[in-house]
């Protein structure tokens, strides 16, 4: 009967039905293994609801493993000194048989061993290595076996903030924004991915010496202590580029934008000052210090409208001030300057402006186990904790940030640290078949160490012994690019919105700092009204509005009179009432809908 046979599928298209699936599913997978059928094809049975699919679509994530027949793996150490000797390759295991790619679906069939002595006859295919479960990012972490999975997620992701060389030729480049560190290094703990990448020709941190202890509650919460000195010797220290770039733009009238030192007579001329960098040909030369606001290459635009009457009634065409300048709270200095031609044959010019970045306090760092943090002090050189030896960490992290978050890779990559550092021979953290505990204790121990790593310590200021032993390693940290400098934003009166005219909104266009409905609600249960009424209207969108005391609608100035009248009932009778910009543009919606609002006025008593 037809419910017994197997509904075979393509591309999830049904072809029909046979008698014996699984057989048939076992006769494909024979004829790809001996090159008949294509490699790209994958074949899955599914028992339970007896259907067999087989897929051949583009766009499948697939992974390669050793086929493995009655319980012998078909990758011979016959066949593997043949792939050392450079006699087969990739492809020859691939068209042999002796690999196959497997996607998602037909990995359900497969019973896959991690390694050459797990194999069983049950077994189908074998992995190549069990780390490369991990992708790109998580091979190149050390020990990701040992941590939780979200914080290796989050080790995952901050890999990709970190900031170091991210290319060799940066100095001809005109990247929007970019870093380069001073000093990287490579880590003192490698995985294989990491070698075989060649990850440190990019490298993108630096190997600090750590000691696991709270500091005065300068690190509580995930804070961190640096060393003010390593610091000032360019521990973590990176340049930061930034390319600003203006146009001569063509404007559909034949009209066009042009280069220039903007003349006094300008709408919008900034003042003398704002010009004192630019050369002759109205652009910055390279080496000038410019600070916020201070213009990189002058430009005037043509008039928004044709023809602008004058005071005098005559008509002439006033050019606009459009210069090129420095985002207000940047500083740095002018890099190069690069004058080139634009996709549409206009003059473009590119300013590239680079600017220390220094560790300070508020700058993030991470290791490469999802311990992240942000400095809570630096402290001089000499106020720091050393060790008999004489040895000062670079960093101080709170111990308590170890246990709950179960990150074992973080302390584990520290011991690895300190026997690599002093065994003299970089550590290996590959996930799985990386070095041990035991082969650092054994390191430590052979060197004249603790073999747990840890050290007696003595207080920097007091010079007194700390009574407990500290655990001090080397760890590689990454610095973060959220730096406190890019974020840092404050303002006392600024622009505002031309509809509501409520300050505008986000650090780049000098915006308030959100008073929202929570904030509000706080200042609601202290009962603090007037300060409610200061942050809501005063500072934000207070305006003084003429209302009509008669028939309350909103009333004008008559300019030509000089005198406030109300347009609706012609009164005279009118007063200015103080009130939130937001609540007249309300008033405004109301009317738009054939509603009209009155206000009615009377004393304050």
């Amino acid at each position: 009967m037809a419910e017994e046979k197997t509904s075979v599928y393509l591309n999830g298209k049904f072809i029909g039905y046979h008698s014996e699936g699984e057989a048939l599913a076992r006769r494909l997978r024979e004829k790809r293994r001996s090159n008949e059928l294509n490699y790209n094809v994958n074949i899955f049975y599914d028992d339970k609801s007896k259907e067999l699919f087989i897929i051949s679509d583009r766009g499948r994530i697939r992974k390669p493993y050793v086929v493995v027949e009655e319980g012998k793996s078909r990758l011979t150490p016959g066949i593997l000194e043949r792939v050392n000797n450079g006699q087969l390759g990739w492809d020859h295991l691939v068209k042999m048989g002796v690999v196959e790619y497997l996607d998602a679906m037909e990995e359900e069939n497969a019973f896959i061993a991690l390694g050459e002595k797990e194999i069983t006859p049950e077994h189908t295919h074998l992995e190549f290595d069990p780390s490369s479960i991990f992708g790109v990012t998580v091979s190149v972490l050390p020990y990701p076996e040992h941590n939780s999975s979200p914080r290796i997620t989050m080790a995952c992701s901050m890999a990709k903030q970190s900031l170091g060389v991210y290319c060799s030729n940066f100095n001809f480049r005109y990247d929007t924004r970019a870093y380069v560190m001073y000093y990287p290094q490579q880590p003192l703990v490698q995985t294989n991915l990491y070698n075989i990448l060649d990850f440190k020709k990019k490298a993108a941190g630096q190997n600090f010496i750590v000691a696991l202890t709270s500091y005065h509650g300068y690190n509580m919460a995930d804070g961190l202590v640096l060393n003010k000195s390593s610091v000032d010797r360019g521990l973590g220290r990176v340049m930061m580029f930034r390319t600003y770039e203006t146009e001569e733009r063509v404007y559909p009238g034949g009209q066009k934008d042009k280069i220039e030192m903007p003349d006094p007579t300008v709408v919008g001329y900034r003042g003398e000052e704002a010009y004192a960098h630019l050369g002759d040909d109205a652009i910055i030369y390279p080496e000038a210090e410019v600070s916020g606001k201070e213009v990189l290459v002058g430009k005037t635009s043509p008039p928004r409208f044709l023809e602008e009457i004058s005071v005098f009634g005559a008509i002439e065409e006033k050019k606009r001030e459009s210069s090129l300048a420095l985002k207000p709270g940047e500083k740095g200095k002018v890099d190069s300057v690069m004058v080139t031609e634009g996709p549409s044959g206009s003059r473009l010019v590119k300013v590239k402006i680079r600017s220390p970045k220094v560790p300070e306090v508020g700058d993030k760092f991470a290791s490469r186990h999802g311990q992240k943090g942000v400095i809570g002090l630096l402290v001089p050189h000499e106020s720091m904790p050393f060790t008999s030896n004489g040895v000062v960490p670079d960093l101080i992290v709170n111990p308590h940030a170890i246990p709950s978050r179960m990150t074992a890779g973080h302390l584990l990559e520290m011991l690895g640290g300190k026997a690599a550092s002093i065994g003299g021979k970089t550590a290996n953290s590959t996930a799985f078949s990386g070095d041990t505990e035991e082969d650092f204790r054994k390191t430590l121990k052979e060197c004249g160490f603790d073999e747990y790593g840890e050290e007696i310590l003595y207080d920097g200021v007091t010079g007194k012994q700390y009574k407990a032993k500290i655990f001090v390693g080397g760890i590689y940290y990454q610095r973060l690019h959220h730096l406190v400098s890019n974020k840092m934003h404050v303002r006392a009166r600024g622009p505002v919105q031309l509809l509501t005219r409520q300050p505008t909104e986000g650090r780049a266009r000098e915006g308030g700092l959100r008073f929202g409905e929570m904030e509000r609600d706080c200042l609601i249960g202290y009962g603090a009204s007037m300060l409610i009424k200061e942050r809501l209207l005063e500072e934000s969108d207070k305006t003084t509005i003429l209302v009509c005391s008669e028939c309350g609608s909103v009333a004008t100035h008559d300019y030509i009179n000089g005198k406030d009248i109300c347009p609706l009932c012609a009164s005279e009778n009118v007063e200015g009432v103080e009130m939130s910009y937001a609540f007249k543009l309300l008033l405004d919606e109301i009317k738009s809908m054939y509603v009209f609002p009155r206000l009615l006025l009377r004393d304050k008593a």
